[in-house]
């Protein structure tokens, strides 16, 4: 399972931030949410091989199953 402990701090540019959140808000997600997955998608596409821990492999194929 994950573990909800660390903390990413990124600069964005305010327009985009804003738009991002409207966006989020109007799909009734947090930007949290959206980060999370989008960084999911990113591991899974990018990992080369790495070994991946089973939840994160089960959660995308169940991600992809609901599209």
């Amino acid at each position: 399972m994950e573990n909800r402990t660390a903390r990413l701090t990124l600069l964005i540019d305010p327009s985009k931030k804003r738009i991002f959140e409207e966006i989020c808000a109007s799909q009734d997600l947090t930007p949290s949410q959206v980060v999370r997955r989008l960084i999911r998608q990113y591991i899974l596409e990018h990992a080369q091989g790495r070994e991946l821990p089973e939840w994160l492999r089960n959660r995308s194929s169940a991600e992809r199953d609901s599209r």
